[in-house]
This record gives structure tokens, sequence and C-alpha cells, in this order.
């Protein structure tokens, strides 16, 4: 029995003392396991490995901040391993609680943590985010795209440079309008702020919005289908949200990261470290499919492809924002 978001407190922990103690466990984010971007990739890595291995997994999606550490304590305490969590506010709860549990393995997918039972797993976002700067610079008729982050941390901030020198190698005169939705964890789940940043947006002459929102997301995608312009979607393929009016989505690959992470550790050969996923192992990438073809030429794919190649190859080299929270081209 899986656990859902309408068990709360103690009553949802307690139902896991039920559950097999060998079970992976999967942990989402706020916004939902359904959110349409990043804990619904996860989810979907998990059903893969469910289907693929006739095994089982164990998921909760939390509804407030309490929750996180409350999850993860509980499934160590059944056993469940590994426990696979999305999202850096997690770090330092995996950090702590790691530590009273040596024997099992944790995976923090985004965070970053220091233990011997710990995997990170990250993506190279910068590099996925730049193919989208390509798609948006060469999309747009007006000279000015824009972007909708969700909370105004470094992580938004490396797409955000990917983004800005990916659209910049194709038109260095062109503007790049930057929101953030806030500062706090409900940035990621707030579709009516994501609408109004998007409209303003629109209003100073976007007319190709990229978002890396989460949730909140869906309310930027919405409201840039609603003017007529494009929207670009993030990590899992939102091109079916609004067909015809979504450019492309950046993807990233968390559900690759998770279902590879649960059937590693039930062949007995997760080991802690670091996962880095970017182009070249199909970490992050961008999504076709018949929702976005008419809106795709072939020349924005040939250009999207050879840069994809060049960065590859180590011939373009973009910026990580995370290496020293700047960006050159911002």
């Amino acid at each position: 029995m899986k656990l859902k978001a309408s068990l709360l407190g103690a009553v949802a922990l307690s139902t896991m003392a039920t559950m097999a103690f060998a079970d992976p466990a999967l942990i989402y984010d706020m916004g939902g396991k359904f959110d349409k971007s990043f804990n619904e990739g996860a989810y979907t890595g998990a059903e893969a490995y469910k289907e693929a291995s006739d095994g089982d997994y164990r998921d909760f999606e939390i509804s407030e901040e309490a929750q996180r550490e409350q999850a993860v304590r509980r499934f160590a305490e059944e056993g469940n391993n590994p426990i696979i969590a999305t999202g850096f506010a997690y770090s330092s709860i995996l950090d702590a609680v790691s530590q009273e549990f040596p024997d099992l393995t944790f995976v923090t997918i985004d965070g970053w943590v220091e233990q011997p039972n710990v995997l990170n797993v990250g993506f190279k976002e910068d590099q996925g985010s730049y193919l989208m700067g390509i798609f948006a610079a060469m999309a747009s008729k007006s000279g000015t795209i824009g972007f909708v982050g969700g909370m105004d941390i470094p992580l938004i901030q490396k797409f955000a440079c990917g983004y800005v020198q990916g659209a910049k190698s194709v038109n260095p005169d062109i503007k790049v309008i930057q929101n953030m939705t806030g500062t706090t964890a409900s940035a990621w789940n707030d579709p009516a702020k994501g609408a109004e940043l998007t409209k303003a947006e629109i209003d100073q002459g976007a007319d190709v919005i990229f978002h890396v929102a989460g949730g909140t997301g869906v309310g930027v995608l919405q409201a840039a289908a609603d003017a007529g312009v494009l929207g670009i979607g993030v990590d899992s393929n939102q091109n079916g949200l609004h067909p015809g009016s979504v450019l492309t989505s950046m993807l990233k690959r968390a559900d690759i990261a998770v279902e590879k992470a649960m059937t590693e550790a039930a062949a007995g050969t997760l080991e802690a470290g670091v996962w880095s996923l970017g182009l070249e192992d199909g970490g992050v990438d961008y999504a076709m499919d018949d929702n976005n073809k008419d809106l795709v030429t072939p020349e924005m794919i040939a250009a999207v492809d050879a840069a994809k190649a060049a960065i590859i190859a180590g011939e373009v080299e973009v910026h990580d924002y995370m290496s020293d929270n700047a960006c050159p081209v911002m």
C-alpha cells in the first residue's frame, strides 16, 4: 500500500510499519507527486523500476516542511533501502539520519551530503538550458525572451545562466527578462504567481518563456498559451500540456536516476558517491513529439544538435553557475 499525501503526520507514518523492509522508498519534494515536472519524473522512474523488476517501492508526498524528517526517519527505521529524496532541501536531514543508519543507502537528487552511505545525484542543467536558449532565440520574433524560476537559489540561477548563454550564442543582442517566484519552498507550487510573472514578461515584449519552477510552471505555460506566445517546459516532457504552444521541454531525467538507483540497489551494486548526469549520458536533453513538431524547424534542430555535439566534445564550454555563483553573460 502506497502512502498518499492525505495521510498526514503520525497516521501516515505509522502506516509504514506494515510495509516490507527491503523495498526502496521515494520521498517527493513540495509540489506533489503529479507536479507535471521534477517530482513526476522521479515517480515515473520508480514505476519503471517496478514494472521491469516485478519489485515494489514505497513513496510519500510531503505537504509541510516538518514531514521531511519524519518521512526519512520512519522509512529508515523500517529498513527501506535505498531511501531516495528529491530536492536540495533534504540535504541536512539526510546528513543526520544517514549517520544513524550506516547500513542503509540514501540518495539525494539535487542535494549534497558528504557521508559514506549517501549517493549524490546531480545534473548538468546548464547544458540542457543552453539548448533551450538556442530554441528560444531562434523562435523569438521580438528579440526578447523570458525566464521564470521557482525558488531563488543557485541551482535555478544555474539554469538561467545556461539559458542566457545559449540564447546569446544565436543572437548576442537578445534581451532576456528573468524573474524568480519566491525565496521559500512555496515558490515551487504557486501557479497563480507563475502566471502573473509570465504576463509581466509578455508585457515587456517576451514571446518565448522558459520556466524552471516545478508546479508553479503550470501557471507559466497556461499564461503563455493564453497570450499566444510560446512556453518552454522543464524536467518532464510538458509539450502535451498545451499542444502547439509549448516550443519544447528541457528534460532533466530524474526518472533515469531513480530507476537506476533502485535497480542497482536490488542487485546489491548501488554505491555511494556522485553521479553527474549531462548531455553525454542522456541526463539532460530536449523533447520532441507530435505536440511541438510544427513549432520546431529543421534549422532549429540542426543548430541545437550541433551545439549538443560540441558541448559533449568539449568544444563549447557552458558556464557552471554553481562553480562560482556568477554568470558572465548575465
